[in-house]
């Protein structure tokens, strides 16, 4: 019998963030994540801080009749889901393929396949209830040994790029590279428990990310297209990579979304993905010519653009960043000089961040402190920014016998991480350190983007500091395209993860940001703002802080 989950129930951990949220020592956004990801309804935790909450936009399930919804976005090749590397891969199978649990706009988690979780009092242990009436497109009803499954896939570390892993370190056996014997304990058909080998508070938040997919017993990422199981409203009619992608409404199948409370029921026929490659002016051309009803973003002068083409613009603030990186374990010229704590630290004193802001993203966001952990994050420590000094930084690449090398940083052909590469290459310049520009078409730079000597990448929002840091900062992560491998820093960060206490979580992220600002691992020069446009008429396209499409909200008014 599956226990009964009290909608009211309270972490004990989450007052103590009701105070500080009350103390103005952490954000609404930032109290909404912690307390959720232990398992409190959102409800309850807009009751216990005293907020009002706020009214879900609905779908409306009668709709004008036969609907179609043209979306630009860049069409990526399909891959097995744990190794999913950008988001527009996932926005396209979300169609058929769901989450245990979404994050929302406010901050929050929320159940999706899970209808609810708890966490024990240390995070050692979670208890997951599957959401009932929850059905696969082959008829069969989706339950606890689904998701059991699904554990032991994510866990799989022998699989090369499986970001998965990472988020579930607590859950596997490090023997065995594999899910833990006993990590996860099916308690009945809709009620399983996880055992973890050490707290993790930020556990639930990794099931939300875009590599976290749902998939079926029989999945093949050989077959994704030609066989689609999944539990969502849509299925698969095409996909040509670097042209365009369709979904279409599944009929046949019942998707328990419809019947739902607070989903309001996928309403559109037929959603088609359409590239327009790279840049921006492509983007609004295909707008203004009709042929598009929604971007999957918006960028730079073009959101001005935009706004005076009559297109509704929808705004984020998030800790969205891109990130200039020399790659540790990379030889140039048969040197790992990015090993070389002199040369990191030299980029970093000769790059000024706010101009980057301004030359890369037009002055839309906010001027970060090379450190990857937000002010938008739960877990940020304010520990100031770094020196700008680019004296310093020609004698520091002297003093290391490079002055001769020249630095190639590699950027994909776009408008944010093009403009920003060109803007840390003319400061460099300035300083008296060669270094030239090499331009990538998407199918190129996506190829190898963790290889590159030096290179800039674009990293997407996740709900908490930590879970950025264990993904790209963590020794072996499959994420991790610096080469850092500090044993200080991971057992810092281990620590980091079994915190739930506000002030003592903050006190140890200082500790961890300024040990990334003292190896230099990076220069991360700004925090973005997202924005995305649609047509009047389309509802439900609200910009997502991590690039998500939420496909079953999607609809047309008009």
């Amino acid at each position: 019998m599956t226990p009964c989950h009290d909608p009211h129930w309270i972490h004990p951990a989450a007052r103590a963030e009701a105070v500080a949220l009350a103390r103005g020592q952490q954000s609404r956004r930032d109290f909404l994540t912690r307390v959720t990801a232990l398992g409190v309804g959102a409800g309850a935790a807009y009751a216990l801080a005293g907020l009002p909450r706020p009214a879900m936009a609905q779908t409306d399930p009668t709709g004008p009749g036969p609907t179609t919804l043209r979306i630009q976005m860049e069409v990526r090749p399909l891959r097995d889901p744990r190794t999913f590397d950008w988001s527009e891969i996932a926005n396209f199978t979300r169609g058929w393929l769901e989450y245990l649990v979404e994050y929302s706009h406010d901050g929050s988690l929320r159940g999706m396949l899970l209808d609810s979780w708890q966490a024990n009092d240390d995070a050692t242990s979670y208890l997951l209830r599957v959401r009932p009436g929850v059905v696969w497109t082959t008829g069969e009803p989706f339950g606890s040994a689904d998701v059991a499954r699904n554990f032991d896939y994510w866990c799989d570390r022998s699989v090369e790029g499986n970001s998965m892993a990472s988020r579930l370190q607590a859950l596997i056996d490090p023997e065995t590279d594999r899910l833990r014997a006993g990590a996860v304990e099916v308690l009945d058909d809709l009620t399983l428990r996880l055992h973890l080998s050490q707290p993790d508070v930020a556990l639930m938040a990794g099931l939300s990310d875009y590599p976290a997919a749902v998939v079926h017993m029989r999945h093949d990422p050989a077959s994704m297209l030609t066989d689609p199981v999944g539990t969502g409203p849509y299925l698969p009619e095409s996909l040509d990579p670097a042209r365009r992608a369709v979904l279409v409404r599944n009929r046949a199948h019942r998707w328990w979304g419809d019947a739902a409370e607070g989903w309001g029921g996928a309403t559109l026929d037929r959603i088609e993905f359409l590239d327009y490659g790279t840049d921006p002016a492509a983007w609004l051309a295909a707008a203004e010519a009709g042929e598009i009803d929604m971007l999957y973003e918006n960028v730079g002068d073009f959101i001005d653009l935009a706004d005076q083409m009559g297109w509704t613009r929808s705004e984020v603030q998030t800790g969205a960043t891109v990130v200039l990186r020399g790659n540790q374990d990379a030889l140039v010229d048969g040197r790992a000089i990015y090993a070389d704590l002199r040369v990191r630290r030299a980029l970093q004193l000769a790059i000024d961040n706010a101009v980057c802001l301004e030359l890369g993203d037009a002055g839309r966001g906010q001027v970060a402190e090379n450190h990857h952990v937000a002010p938008i994050h739960p877990d940020y420590a304010p520990v100031g920014g770094t020196e700008y000094d680019p004296a310093r930084a020609r004698a520091l690449i002297e003093e290391a016998d490079l002055a001769g090398v020249e630095h190639e940083i590699v950027t994909l052909d776009d408008g944010l991480t093009r403009r920003t590469g060109d803007a840390a290459a003319a400061m460099l310049r300035d300083a008296g350190i060669k270094v030239r520009r090499r331009v990538l078409p998407g199918s190129a730079f996506w190829q190898d983007w963790r290889s590159y000597p030096l290179s800039i990448t674009e990293w997407n929002h996740r709900p908490l500091g930590v879970q950025i840091l264990a993904l790209a900062y963590r020794s072996g992560e499959a994420w991790n395209e610096t080469g850092y491998a500090n044993p200080e820093f991971d057992a810092l960060l281990a620590r980091a993860l079994t915190i739930a206490d506000a002030e003592e979580r903050r006190s140890l992220m200082a500790e961890i940001e300024q040990m990334l600002q003292d190896d230099a691992v990076i220069v991360q020069p700004f925090w973005r703002s997202l924005y995305r446009h649609s047509r009047p008429g389309v509802t439900g396209a609200d910009m997502h802080p991590s690039f998500e499409i939420h496909l079953y909200r999607l609809g047309i008014t008009a």
